[in-house]
């Protein structure tokens, strides 16, 4: 049986906790929090999630949605393959709100392994941890099916349930969709859940380069910063310098570039740094400390750091995978 935790949050304790320690631990979750909601905003305006998205609705019928891991949205509403009982039922206040309980569970079941929880109408859910590294930074996700044909029984238990739930529907259309959900047996259901596994290690392993190539639509100064500095990158490049060379304010280009890129400057010029240097750690030749100088970090402990922070491992460990060591 699928184990459930209940995580208490802390505006549900008794008194609020002063600890110097546990605050600066709220902070930093606040503060990962926003870049991984701005990290997963642009891996699903990628290409490769559109293309990957496409071949799968297409291949399996389902819907499929990547999200981070704190939403209070359905994450297949209003998407193409979402489930017809689904569909009809989040017309219904009542009944979005039992769906986020599930979802909730589900998230809380899936942090580091695939996980499928099951509604109170039979419908499986299924979502895949995305991780950078150690920290989870989202979930793909799929589902409402059902991994048996639905029958009669079933179906009563589920229009009772409802009905106890103070949820108005139309029986009979209530009744037209629940069939009318695909039915996914098990082995076949398994298959799925692997294909997102392995694009959900895919993405780990895309997303600092996707989140520093992203072709979305975007401001002209947004842009020609950008250039600047791919073009600087290896300087003591500082946020007033790229300013300046984009005719803003520091306060206008800190906050504009926040809002079009999902993270702040720091992190855009950390993460241009980590792309250059996995190209130069192909070269065998080089040993890690010059690698870290030529790319722009002023010592070595930085580089590491920031590296193993983006990419979940040391230069040396990446190096090792990529020439087979």
């Amino acid at each position: 049986m699928e184990k459930i935790e209940t995580m208490v949050l802390p505006s549900q304790s008794r008194g609020v906790n002063t600890n110097p320690a546990v605050a600066k631990t709220f902070a930093n979750r606040s503060r990962n929090g926003n870049a991984d909601k701005g990290l997963i905003e642009a891996l699903v305006n990628s290409k490769v999630f559109a293309e990957y998205e496409k071949a799968f609705t297409e291949a399996t019928g389902l819907p499929v949605a990547l999200r981070p891991v704190e939403t209070w949205q359905l994450p297949h509403h209003g998407k193409k393959n979402e489930g017809p009982y689904c569909a009809f039922m989040s017309q219904k206040s009542r009944a979005c709100a039992s769906c986020l309980q599930v979802q909730e569970r589900l998230s809380q079941a899936a942090t580091h392994e695939p996980a499928t929880t099951t509604c109170l109408a039979g419908l499986c859910d299924s979502a895949v941890p995305v991780r950078l590294g150690d920290r989870l930074i989202g979930f793909l996700q799929t589902g409402q099916i059902f991994r048996k044909t639905p029958t009669e029984a079933q179906f009563e238990r589920t229009a009772k349930a409802v009905a106890e739930l103070g949820i108005q529907v139309d029986r009979g259309e209530m009744r037209k969709a629940y069939f009318a959900t695909k039915v996914v047996p098990a082995k076949q259901h398994d298959s799925v859940v692997k294909l997102l596994t392995i694009f959900a290690q895919h993405l780990s392993m895309l997303s600092n380069q996707v989140l520093v190539q992203q072709e979305n639509s975007e401001p002209p100064v947004i842009t020609k910063a950008k250039e600047f500095i791919q073009d600087h990158q290896t300087e003591n490049l500082r946020l007033g310098h790229v300013a300046k060379a984009v005719n803003t304010s520091t306060f206008y280009f800190c906050k504009m570039f926040k809002k079009e890129t999902g993270i702040n400057f720091t992190d855009y010029l950390s993460r241009i740094r980590i792309e250059k240097s996995k190209n130069l750690l192909l070269n065998p030749n080089l040993r890690v400390s010059e690698i870290a100088f030529e790319v722009g970090f002023q010592s070595l402990t930085h580089f590491n750091r920031v590296f193993k922070r983006i990419l979940g491992q040391s230069p040396t460990e990446y190096r090792g995978q990529l020439i087979g060591r």
